[in-house]
């Protein structure tokens, strides 16, 4: 009998014990951070889906506005400098390289803002066929950044609010050194206004 009784308390210690592991974030913590690098990786993919469409979209308007040479220019050096700004996934704790790679992608926003405000010149090319193609996958791309950004800070939120609350910011601090994770910030003054195009 007395073999039994210290089997079901060494049962129910274990029990009791793995309970506790689990309610501690052990498991929470790793599994909120690879959510938030997958997210991040979503962003990058949408960017760069982005930066993929820009020589395309350069070509087409090139071939109507040969004199908007500073534009097309603008388009293209913000689309190389903000290739060459990567964020490694193990580095979103830091807010400057977020904040750096994410005022490089604003730039090429912004060149490509200058870009289709100059279409409008071009009467000939608004109704060109490719050009109005480029122009809709860009409009989707642009959504889908928007989507992919707003999807990481949520899972930057879980994340951080996970590592922050009892009982998991004892597994946070003891077993992982986690440190909180960087989201998206509005990288403009007028961020709040969208700016207007006309076409």
């Amino acid at each position: 009998m007395g073999t039994t009784a210290a089997r079901a308390a060494r049962l129910g210690l274990i029990a009791a014990l793995a309970l506790g592991v689990s309610a501690c974030g052990v498991n929470t913590i790793p599994t909120k951070e690879e959510a938030v690098k997958a997210k991040w990786g979503d962003v990058e993919n949408q960017y760069q889906r982005r930066a993929d469409l820009i020589p395309n979209l350069v070509a087409t308007v090139k071939g109507f506005a040969a004199q908007e040479k500073d534009v097309l220019e603008g388009v293209t050096k913000a689309r190389a400098s903000a290739s060459q700004i990567t964020v490694d996934p193990s580095k979103l704790t830091d807010p400057a390289q977020v904040a750096a790679f994410e005022q490089a992608q604003g730039q090429v926003g912004s060149a490509l803002s200058r870009l289709l405000v100059t279409v409008e010149k071009y009467p000939d090319l608004k109704s060109n066929e490719n050009f109005l193609q480029l122009q809709s996958q860009l409009e989707g791309t642009e959504n889908r950044i928007t989507v992919a950004r707003r999807d990481y800070n949520e899972a930057v939120q879980s994340y951080n609010t996970e590592i922050r609350t009892f009982p998991s910011l004892i597994a946070a601090k003891v077993i992982y050194g986690s440190k909180p994770i960087a989201p998206f910030k509005a990288t403009t003054v007028n961020a709040n206004t969208a700016p207007t195009v006309a076409f």
